[in-house]
């Protein structure tokens, strides 16, 4: 399996998750299909069903959460020395050229992406067309309305 690269925050919200998947979610299930299987015949019984199901769920994704874990490579930006390049970890400060608009995302992880939050995936258009700018250079995204320019107005490593 190929390297993820993840933040360190991002790497602290999936353990997180896994801790919830093991020690709440997991016992809560278990309850759950001991209680289904308490009531009597489990070959009509909704309530054993979907706690399987719901286990599924959960040992599926404990799974999934300890892959990428195990392959992750975990990157502070605090301590990237990329002499104002945009990597992945970077804070960007771009300005759309058409409209005089600023924006600030940071380029993180699959799993850490939220466009809500400023935080945009490092394989989506915007950050592929930042990778490797620095101040001052404009960057062409392909989005669905057509090509998008940005400047680079700032970039730190936060």
């Amino acid at each position: 399996m190929a390297t993820l690269p993840i933040t360190k925050r991002g790497a602290v919200l999936l353990k997180a998750e896994l801790h919830k998947l093991k020690t709440v979610d997991r016992p809560w299930v278990i309850n759950a299909i001991a209680e289904a299987r308490a009531q009597g015949d489990l070959s009509e019984n909704a309530e054993y069903e979907v706690a399987k199901d719901r286990q599924g769920f959960i040992e599926g994704r404990i799974q999934e959460v300890e892959g990428k874990l195990s392959a992750c490579q975990i990157i502070d930006p605090v301590e990237l020395h990329a002499e104002g390049r945009v990597v992945f970890g970077a804070t960007v400060r771009l300005q759309d050229e058409e409209s005089g608009k600023e924006v600030t995302y940071q380029i993180v992880g699959e799993d850490e992406a939220d466009i809500k939050l400023g935080l945009i995936n490092i394989g989506s258009p915007i950050a592929r067309a930042l990778i490797g700018k620095s101040e001052g250079d404009t960057a062409d995204v392909q989005a669905p309305g057509g090509v998008r320019h940005y400047e680079v107005v700032a970039v730190s490593y936060v």
